[in-house]
């Protein structure tokens, strides 16, 4: 009796509180459902689009009835909508829809991540069409349940409706209404004439979102809980693309997944405030409602595909090309001069040469240079004079037209250092200076006012070339341990993406990329060929270089020995063994570029830079260049503050690396200004105190005028990268590593160029060619750099803002001419140091000034 009473006031508040009846879609009919007076389980036969209201409460429970014919050919879905804003968290509505071979449920209010509750759920129900093939025309029964476990009795509202546009076309966009309790989701088939598509969706909202294809089968994981489950998938803001296989989906048929997060932080890295479940306004909802576009486009060809692949590679092999058409035309060239006795003699460009002013504009005093072997002043060792050459001594027999005679040709070794006399002096053999002597005092010849590479070229040629020759095998030796486990550590990256399907993983272009295998943007990785193929190249012409003077040492060349800037190879193979490093790592690192491997892409920049400096050192300080061991030591360290840099980028961080930066800075112009000759000591205060009230305070100008004004530019300009770095303390502080070596290198390079026109030196027309093709190349790829379309600083959805499509064959965007650009620029600027003192190969070294 008493349940009967208990049962008879919930239906009479039912029916007293029902709503009145609304829309819950556009155009739908509304009808009340009313519960007969006892009856616990009722059955409903239910139309589609049709609005049904009504209540249930503990021990009842709503079935509605849906029929509706399957069609193969056109595959439909039927889109379940319900509401209720009476249930709670402890009293939700039970809704469990039953069809032929699946069961979905869930409950109002749903709540997303514990936290959430949304009173309005719609879902979308797996189709059995695509799971029936074969059957036709067949009818389908689909059974919606309401209950719940509550007390009293709680409303809701209910509607179906038959999705006849549920499959996408090929081209066709498709526009909706997103939002965390209402996903949805579409079907797509690959025509047979395509092998590959990309799927495309945007938003002028920037709700966070995930983006999903899966399999066609039951159930369909749509909710934020779920989605990541199984298929590929994306976080996004305004934009996100996947480019598929037909070969990853059965038959090239995928469902295309839309929904949108609880709250914005898995996009923008940003905890946001939690807001209080089960919102009563309607607002809260609409907070979250993201409307989206569709749209599946084809890819390239395949033969699109293979022509991009080919003339990738076809560029570069076109540098092989030219390079030894031009080198087989010189060799042609000189031969022909050489059986038709027009080659010039190098005696008389060396007459030249030796007759030439070398600065012309240098007034201050000159303290002469020794000279490392006595051919190379073309006479005897006469007086010099400070502040006058020898060869313009007023009272000093002039240089001779013709040098000596060559030395036997059957000499290999190089001569030892040897001893400096005068023709004032009667007892030459008793009172002299052995430089063996000097060399262990080396303030004398080093400090001079004005130096000349005779005094810097003293060390034994074969020894200074074993020292440098270890910088070529040192990197190989760090090039093999350091590429073996990262690209160990790329190919496992690569594969969690592939079976985990989160794209969040790795930092591409979607927009632009192109998978091949295994790989996902196999054109990011493909791209960094011209590195490795120009590389090889500069390895080539360095040998050549190498072989064809040591060729001259050993028939007993004196202009191959004596005269020119020292040739000394090792650093020169170093340079071309990192660019190919660099196309090696570039490529492991675009095979799934993130926050976790950057430094794969950039070490190497910095050993190139770093290289490059030390070798336009090197040219005209071969005796005191750093050794291989503390240069990669430096490098190392400069790669490990990088890396400091990126993951710990505190102020505290920036602090202390400012005050790091600026006491190197200090050092290395001490060590450039005095070419070594300094001691960081207990003394060294004292020694400065001195330094300024002598050279400073007493002196109108520096005693090296030369080295205090590139220095001075240098500091000017470290100082304020240094300042930049303390206030605006960027976010990627890889590339701010990066930039400052660029600018010293170039700082440093056009410091050469200047010296060099200055000191009465000219450039080559090919040399100057190279410089101007160099510059153009720069400006172009660091216009392609500075566009960017990706950025691992950044939550994986912001990347995404930045990504682009194609520009370049519909297979390369902007990173990979950045790429072709950088690689060809590199090759250009080597070529440049290469040759940038070709004009000084007969010229003795006492007349090549050090700057």
């Amino acid at each position: 009796m008493a349940t009967s009473v208990v049962l008879v006031v919930a239906i009479l508040t039912a029916i007293s509180t029902v709503e009145a009846s609304g829309d819950v879609s556009s155009g739908a009919r509304s009808t009340r459902v009313r519960r007969q007076t006892g009856e616990l389980r009722q059955e409903i036969p239910a139309q589609f689009n049709q609005i049904y209201q009504g209540s249930v409460f503990n021990g009842t429970e709503d079935i509605y009835r849906y029929s509706y014919m399957q069609n193969e050919s056109s595959p439909r879905a039927i889109r379940v909508e319900v509401k209720s804003q009476g249930a709670s968290e402890d009293y939700p509505l039970l809704f469990v829809v039953r069809q032929q071979r699946g069961i979905l449920s869930w409950q109002v209010p749903l709540m997303i991540r514990g936290i959430y509750g949304y009173d309005k759920v719609s879902r979308t129900l797996c189709p059995m069409d695509h799971l029936q093939t074969g059957v036709k025309d067949e009818r389908e029964t689909v059974y919606l349940e309401v209950s719940a476990a509550s007390p009293a009795a709680l409303n809701y509202r209910v509607n179906a409706t038959i999705l006849t546009d549920f499959s996408l076309s090929t081209g066709q966009s498709r526009n909706f209404l997103v939002s965390p309790s209402q996903p949805q989701y579409y079907a797509y088939k690959m025509p047979p004439d395509l092998d590959m598509v990309v799927v495309k969706v945007s938003s002028p909202s920037n709700l966070c979102a995930v983006f999903s294809l899966q399999p066609i089968k039951c159930p369909v994981y749509d909710l934020d809980r779920n989605i990541e489950f199984v298929g590929i998938y994306q976080t996004f803001m305004k934009k996100a693309a996947i480019t598929v296989q037909k070969s990853y989906f059965p038959n090239g048929e995928f469902y295309v997944v839309v929904v949108v997060k609880a709250t914005d932080s898995d996009c923008t890295g940003e905890m946001e405030t939690i807001q209080p479940a089960n919102p009563s306004d309607e607002a809260f909802e609409m907070r979250r409602v993201k409307e989206v576009t569709v749209v599946v486009g084809p890819s390239i060809t395949d033969s699109q595909y293979v022509t991009a692949v080919f003339v990738g590679i076809l560029v570069f092999v076109l540098f092989y090309v030219v390079t030894f058409m031009v080198l087989f035309i010189q060799w042609i060239r000189q031969r022909n001069a050489e059986l038709e006795g027009l080659a010039p003699r190098p005696e008389e460009q060396a007459a030249t040469n030796a007759e030439a002013p070398i600065n012309a504009q240098r007034t201050e005093p000159n303290y002469g240079a020794t000279a490392t072997d006595p051919y190379s002043m073309g006479e005897q060792p006469i007086e010099t004079k400070p502040g006058i050459p020898p060869t313009d001594q007023p009272n000093g027999p002039p240089m001779p037209t013709n040098p000596p005679p060559p030395r036997p040709a059957q000499s290999k070794s190089y001569p030892k250092p040897p001893m400096v006399h005068t023709l004032s002096d009667s007892s030459m053999e008793d009172d002299i200076d052995m430089l063996d002597d000097a060399d262990e005092d080396k303030d004398i010849y080093r400090t001079k006012t004005f130096l000349y590479v005779a005094d810097l070229a003293r060390k034994d040629h074969r020894h200074l070339s074993q020292k440098y020759n270890l910088y070529s095998w040192n990197l190989l030796t760090i090039s093999v341990f350091y590429a073996l486990p990262v690209i160990q550590l790329v190919i496992t990256y690569q594969k969690m993406l592939n079976t985990t399907g989160n794209e969040d993983i790795c930092y591409y272009n979607f927009f632009c990329a192109q998978p091949a295998g295994d790989l996902t943007a196999f054109n990011n990785v493909y791209s960094n060929i011209g590195y490795i193929m120009l590389g090889v190249l500069i390895l080539i012409l360095v040998y050549r270089r190498d072989y064809t003077h040591q060729k001259k040492v050993d028939a007993g060349d004196r202009y191959a020995i004596d005269y020119g800037i020292p040739k000394h190879f090792g650093l020169f193979y170093a340079i071309g063994i990192a660019l190919v490093m660099e196309g090696v790592m570039s490529g492991c690192y675009h095979v799934c570029p993130n926050y976790s491997n950057f430094q794969f892409d950039t070490s190497f920049m910095y050993i190139i830079g770093g290289l490059g400096m030390l070798k336009l050192y090197q040219t005209r300080h071969p005796d005191i260049n750093a050794n291989a061991y503390a240069a990669y030591a430096s490098l190392a360290i400069v790669i490990f503050v990088a890396v400091i840099g990126v993951v710990f980028g505190t102020p505290y961080f920036w602090a202390i690396f400012t005050v790091v930066y600026v006491l190197a800075i200090l050092a290395l112009t001490a060590q450039v200004y005095y070419m070594g000759r300094w001691r960081l000591d207990m003394g060294i205060f004292h020694r400065m105190y001195l330094l300024i009230r002598t050279d400073c305070l007493q002196c109108s100008k520096p005693m090296y005028w030369d080295r205090f004004v590139l220095l001075l530019v240098g500091n000017i300009i470290n100082w304020s990268l240094a300042l930049f770095g303390a206030v605006g303390q960027p976010d990627d502080f890889a590339s701010f590593m990066l930039a400052i070596f660029i600018i010293n290198f170039l700082l440093y390079f056009v410091f050469y160029i200047v010296m060099k026109l200055r000191s009465g030196e000219r450039i080559l027309w090919v040399t100057v060619g190279l410089i101007i093709i160099t510059l153009i190349c720069w400006t172009l790829a660091l216009s392609f750099f500075f566009k960017g379309v990706t950025t691992w600083e950044k939550t994986p959805a912001q990347s995404r803002l930045d990504n682009k499509a194609c520009v370049l064959m519909g297979f390369y965007d902007d990173h990979d001419i950045w790429h072709f650009m950088s690689a060809i620029s590199m090759f250009c600027s080597f070529l440049v140091l290469l040759m940038l003192d070709d004009d000084l190969d007969y010229t003795p070294r006492d007349k090549i000034p050090v700057f």
